[in-house]
């Protein structure tokens, strides 16, 4: 079992960054993959980032390429997500997933959830 927790978020003006955080518990953390994915208010919840467990390769959607990066820490069982260049349509609750056992951008193959952090971004 994983437990995660995200903090990190806030209200940043266009433009600006944030670095999201994604504390972990349990022994297995670095054995398991960590997503970011984001969910706007009446929107389904879409993928973000991946890093692979193995070998730290990274996935973005297009929509956070050049913009967003993902990054994990072992030995601290921390994710983080350093978003800049921010857009009012990056606004979304952020949420860290681990332990994907099917597609990285699907929402069904994340095992373990945290309960999200708000990003806002104003216009």
């Amino acid at each position: 079992q994983v437990q995660l927790v995200e903090s990190g978020g806030g209200l940043v003006q266009t433009g600006g960054s944030l670095r999201l955080s994604c504390a972990a518990s349990g022994t297995r953390f670095s054995d398991y993959s960590v997503a970011w994915f984001r969910q706007a208010p009446g929107k389904a919840r879409e993928f973000v980032a991946m890093i692979n467990w193995n070998d730290f390769g990274t996935r973005y959607a297009e929509s956070a390429k050049g913009r967003f990066t993902i990054a994990k820490n072992n030995a601290e069982k921390m994710a983080s997500l350093q978003m800049s260049s921010l857009r009012p349509e990056d606004t979304a609750v952020y949420i860290c997933a681990a332990y994907s056992t099917g597609r990285y951008d699907s929402v069904e193959a994340w095992n373990y959830w945290g309960q999200g952090t708000q990003v806002t971004v104003s216009s």
